[in-house]
């Protein structure tokens, strides 16, 4: 099993965080005042030089529309939970549209598994 430092993960989180940030079209300024934290400790987090508390990831996950599974991808080896992360980050990049009638075909083929 590997072992990551708390410098690989700082990291890994700051990238993920200013990905959807960036995909959001916000700045720091912006990501910071929805936040209620400084400008600076987003700066911090996003270049892994500080880690982000629990309270703070989750808040950021809600305003940026990260993915829970999505978090610690970096550090899943196991095959089974990449495929699931996979098809959790195309569904995120569907229009609700979409992503209803993407649902609706997970629904069938849950029922249909039920049927085997």
């Amino acid at each position: 099993m590997d072992n990551f430092s708390k410098s690989d993960i700082d990291k890994s989180f700051g990238k993920l965080i200013k990905d959807y940030r960036l995909a959001k079209n916000m700045t720091q300024d912006e990501l910071a005042e929805a936040l209620n934290i400084s400008e600076k400790y987003i700066s911090r987090i996003e270049n892994g030089y500080s880690g982000v508390k629990r309270q703070t990831l989750i808040n950021c996950m809600n305003v940026l529309g990260i993915p829970p599974n999505l978090i610690f991808k970096d550090f899943i080896t196991d095959e089974n939970l990449l495929l699931e992360i996979n098809i959790s980050e195309k569904l995120n990049k569907l229009s609700p549209k979409k992503l209803a009638f993407a649902n609706g075909m997970l629904d069938l083929l849950l029922s249909d598994e039920a049927d085997d």
